[in-house]
């Protein structure tokens, strides 16, 4: 039994009673036996729960109202952009014309789907100044892989296979790396300078001849614009080499500055953060690449077009890297993105971007006095807070996101960007109120304080959730995969 009396599933079964109600069966049963090998079959009856229909229900509804969500509370995990998702994107992804459709109809049965999708493609193209979108990919670091691979097939096609390195950042997302080596690419690290943007003299030193592309967020990770994105992707150029655009943190830029503007030559976007996809629970997500004119030819097939016709899908790409999804994409996400883009329209879509940063900014003087701040500049949507301060009295930042707990809060980002000790990293987006924000402030404020005179509570914590603080080292190595009777 938890502390809170909630008792386990295994715990409320009752030998006998069921969940379900179906009518006798109207054909022969057919023994397991008879269709799957002896060495398929469970030799003794599952050791499952017995419960009734409603009895399930409820226990399942009272896990449901623990778990943190943007819909049930403050969610600021930092670079990820867990915004509130518009309820008219689930009404309008619920369509039958949209949700009873099949990915192998014929073209001419789903035209008006392959229209929302090529809009949505002509929609993003003119947010980030790209020439074409493909819609394939199914997440952001799919899309990643996919940006990379028609890299590569352009610099093949011109000859340049000595172009084997990879460009990163030290305070990029982790994905770019890992996406740049599955690519078959080498990475070389770019330092982050004192006021952490990328240092100019460090990237200069290591393009060169064998540089395939530079990898780069702007906003970077940490919440700062890279003002001098201009010379950057020029640096690039110069030797031959692309520009990829990490489209996480583009929430905080979209209508204001385009990636294509910057220099880019292609960029991937999160449906599934910016355009407010459902994020989180394993998918879907939608990861869309956009290219420049030259990287056209490389994009995924089919390439969805338009013609006198109609829409149809376009197979014959001589120079594609491929297929890189079935079918073409994460159909309700892009319902739900679509849906999102014409409801707000360009100026909402502006207002997205003006009160991201202002809340982030909000936020960061508020608790400017109470931790370390690496970087003092006025931020984008997110920024990044050091707990170096109080780790000096021996709480970690871990113990302040346990102790985040106690107050109903989903903990911020921790240990993330690696080049900031301790980091805690928020992003509050443009959905919350001041209220919101002022109340979350105020529980960080109360857990420094607490770490100067009772550093013991932050150190224990959490006290009020249903488990208390876990042996993650021992959970990690010796996890419990079975529930076993007294």
């Amino acid at each position: 039994m938890h502390k809170d009396n909630q008792p386990l599933v295994f715990e409320l079964t009752k030998e006998g009673r069921t969940g379900y109600s179906l009518t006798p069966l109207d054909v022969p049963e057919v023994a397991l036996t008879d269709i799957l090998p002896t060495a398929f079959i469970r030799q003794e009856e599952a050791e499952l729960p017995e419960l009734s229909e409603l009895d399930l229900m409820r226990h399942y509804t009272a896990l449901s109202n623990r778990n943190h969500g943007v819909d049930s509370g403050f969610y600021p995990l930092g670079s990820c952009t867990m915004k509130y998702n518009p309820k008219i994107n689930e009404s309008v992804a619920r369509f039958p014309g949209f949700a009873h459709i099949h990915p192998l109809q014929d073209e001419s049965t789903v035209q008006g789907a392959m229209e929302l999708m090529y809009d949505l493609q002509e929609h993003l193209v003119e947010i980030t100044g790209m020439d074409e979108v493909t819609l394939q990919p199914a997440a952001g670091a799919h899309g990643e892989w996919t940006a990379l691979m028609m890299i590569r097939a352009f610099h093949e096609a011109n000859g340049d296979v000595q172009r084997t390195k990879v460009l990163v950042p030290d305070s990029a997302h982790g994905t770019n790396p890992a996406s740049a080596t599955v690519a078959g690419f080498d990475t070389v690290t770019i330092k982050t300078a004192e006021n952490g943007l990328v240092d100019l003299a460090d990237l200069r030193t290591k393009v060169g001849e064998d540089t395939a592309a530079l990898m780069l967020t702007n906003p970077n990770t940490l919440g700062l614009f890279e003002e001098d994105i201009l010379e950057i992707t020029d640096i690039i150029h110069s030797v031959g080499g692309k520009v990829y655009y990490d489209g996480a943190n583009l929430n905080a830029v979209m209508s204001k500055v385009r990636p294509g503007d910057m220099g880019f030559d292609c960029v991937h976007l999160n449906l599934h953060k910016t355009f407010t996809g459902p994020h989180g629970g394993g998918g879907p997500g939608s990861g869309p690449v956009g290219v420049k004119a030259d990287l056209i030819p490389y994009l995924p097939k089919p390439v969805l077009v338009k013609t006198a016709e109609g829409f149809h899908f376009d197979y014959n790409r001589p120079q594609s890297i491929g297929r890189v999804k079935p079918y073409y994409g994460n159909f309700g996400i892009n319902v739900r993105a679509y849906t999102y883009i014409r409801t707000m329209g360009p100026d909402g879509l502006k207002a997205v971007t003006e009160f991201a940063v202002l809340n982030a900014n909000y936020m960061m003087r508020r608790l400017e006095p109470y931790f370390e701040l690496p970087y003092k500049q006025h931020c984008k949507h997110e920024f990044v807070l050091s707990g170096s301060r109080q780790k000096k009295l021996g709480v970690r930042t871990l113990d302040i996101a346990k102790r985040l707990l106690d107050f109903g809060y989903h903990p911020p980002t921790t240990y993330f960007p690696l080049n900031v000790e301790e980091a805690l990293m928020i992003e509050p987006t443009e959905t919350e109120s001041k209220e919101t924000l002022d109340e979350f402030c105020d529980a960080m404020i109360q857990i420094a304080g607490e770490v100067e005179t009772n550093p013991e509570i932050v150190q224990e914590a959490p006290h009020t959730t249903v488990i208390n603080r876990l042996d993650e080292t021992r959970a990690a190595r010796t996890p419990i995969l079975r529930y076993t009777k007294a």
